[in-house]
């Protein structure tokens, strides 16, 4: 998928866990790693202000779009 997530980035840069961050956004710790983990198919704006409010950051912090490899067609 062309959009990476970062999410494990900004948590080291916080020295937050995953459960913590999943407490104060208000999510459960299984659907955070799936963002996280890149295997979401959405992300509702209200979780990533949630989580840009929690991690002091920016959406492009957060997400970040790389191009497909023409080679995997």
């Amino acid at each position: 998928m062309p959009i990476a997530v970062d999410i494990d980035v900004m948590l080291a840069r916080r020295k937050m866990s995953v459960g913590e961050l999943a407490d104060r956004v208000g999510i459960t710790p299984a659907n955070l790693a799936v963002l996280k983990n890149g295997r979401a198919k959405a992300v509702r704006f209200a979780t990533l202000a949630a989580l840009c409010e929690v991690l002091e950051c920016q959406p492009g912090d957060l997400l970040r779009w790389e191009p497909e490899d023409a080679a995997a067609d």
